[in-house]
């Protein structure tokens, strides 16, 4: 089975469950951006619950519709700083954080120029964290309906993606108990290599 996913930033868990059960995975690459999406987003538990980390992008004065893979990413705001330090406020204790500590923090220190660039630099990473064989291909022209491939580009709207998965263990459960389909990062960095057994065990 084929599946058409969004690039998106530290993406949710729901993303890589349909990743690891799928035999090819094609990307995105032609549609308009959209705001209030997980293309320049993610949710991770702070201390408080669920956090949202945002990046901060240029919007194209002259149109309203802009190509995704055209998007910029705004620097004149440090939010690699601001992003870190929320990780580390959230997952510094977890079991995982410092063995992949590492690997993420590249993604904080260099300045991409587009966000759809700094987005596959990190599905890079992850899947490489996860031990996960990673190959791809990219779309060359956008369609809204496709056929032959299971279009799973909806699960960049969180709002649209109701998925929900088995517990794990997650740093302050017991303040507020578990919270569902967060970014990848919160399953990696509280089980590790074992994250990989949880995704495949999981169903959209």
């Amino acid at each position: 089975m084929s599946i058409l996913i969004h690039p998106t930033y530290f993406p949710s868990i729901s993303h890589f469950v349909a990743m690891v059960k799928t035999d090819k995975i094609v990307f995105e690459v032609e549609d308009n951006f959209q705001k209030q999406t997980n293309r320049n987003r993610m949710y991770i538990y702070s201390p408080n619950g669920i956090q949202l980390l945002n990046i901060p992008v240029k919007h194209n004065k002259e149109s309203n519709h802009q190509k995704f893979r055209d998007v910029k990413i705004e620097h004149a705001f440090d939010w690699k700083k601001q992003h870190f330090k929320s990780l580390e406020a959230a997952y510094r204790t977890s079991p995982f954080f410092e063995y992949f500590e590492d690997d993420i923090r590249p993604v904080f220190e260099k300045k991409h120029t587009f966000m759809m660039d700094l987005n596959f630099q990190i599905m890079e990473i992850i899947t490489d964290c996860l031990g996960m064989n990673f190959s791809y291909e990219k779309t060359e022209e956008y369609f809204h309906e496709v056929s032959d491939i299971l279009d799973l580009r909806y699960l960049t709207n969180g709002k649209k993606d109701t998925s929900t998965f088995e517990p794990y263990t997650q740093v302050f459960e017991e303040k507020h108990g578990f919270i569902n389909n967060l970014s990848i990062l919160d399953l990696l960095f509280n089980e590790g290599r074992y994250a990989m057994d949880y995704l495949k065990s999981q169903t959209l």
